[in-house]
């Protein structure tokens, strides 16, 4: 599979996790939008949230625990953060591997874009 955050999170592309577990890992995004940027990946390939079945209810839901945890870790729990995933080309998508944005450290806007 030529999947670049299949790489990243089966070590074959070098990263620094700032978390990893058996289902996930998350790390700076190499692009940062705001003060704090992590990007969340779930190790399984899953292309994008079209593509979620029944079974990855718990690995969402996982995804989100692991975002708040590293919100805490990072100092943007108290002020505020904002999760992000992307669906599609025309949704922002640029990896076709599902994967969630954690970004805080400013004040977000609305409409986001």
């Amino acid at each position: 599979m030529d999947c670049i955050f299949c790489k990243i999170a089966n070590g074959t592309i070098k990263t620094e996790f700032l978390y990893e577990d058996e289902r996930v890992v998350a790390f700076r995004d190499i692009n940062p939008v705001a003060p704090v940027h992590v990007l969340i990946v779930p190790k399984k390939h899953i292309e994008s949230a079209l593509k979620l079945e029944g079974e990855d209810f718990n690995l969402i839901g996982h995804v989100f625990m692991v975002a708040k945890k590293l919100a805490n870790e990072l100092g943007i729990a108290k002020d505020g953060f904002r999760i992000v995933n992307n669906c599609n080309r025309a949704g922002g998508q640029t990896v076709m591997h599902i994967h969630f944005h954690l970004l805080g450290g400013r004040d977000m806007q609305w409409p986001p874009g």
